[in-house]
């Protein structure tokens, strides 16, 4: 199956984004509390760097097209753990928890959209 740039680009750029501006760079200091709030602060700031670096990695993966529906399972798996925890125990540090969940299941949609789609004239030749 070949791969969609025009959707694997921007799914990769939310990760990658996360990743890097909101957890490793602390972009987004607010990301880095919530963690804190479900580990420990002792463990808060290691454990943002290492889901930094998961993020990125799992950006990149979506950029390789290998195996895409493994790599969709992979995010959603991810963003279910993440929002359950998120709204469980630091709700008070999201924006809109409901409005979370909503822009994630768009999200998802999007990534099996791409993980399940058969290649385009917008593809990439490989």
């Amino acid at each position: 199956m070949k791969c969609d740039r025009w959707l694997s680009i921007p799914i990769a750029g939310v990760w990658i984004f996360h990743g890097l501006y909101s957890k490793i760079l602390m972009g987004i200091p607010r990301h880095q509390l919530i963690v804190e709030r479900i580990l420990g602060e002792k463990l808060g700031n290691r454990f943002t760097l290492v889901i930094g670096v998961l993020e990125i990695l799992l950006g990149l993966w979506v950029l390789s097209c290998l195996r895409k529906k493994i790599c969709a399972t992979l995010q959603t798996s991810a963003l279910v753990i993440m929002n359950a925890l998120e709204i469980s125990l630091a709700r008070d540090l999201l924006y809109s928890p409901w409005g979370m969940v909503a822009l994630n299941l768009a999200f998802i949609a999007t990534i099996w959209f791409w993980a399940t789609r058969e290649s385009s004239a917008f593809s990439s030749k490989s």
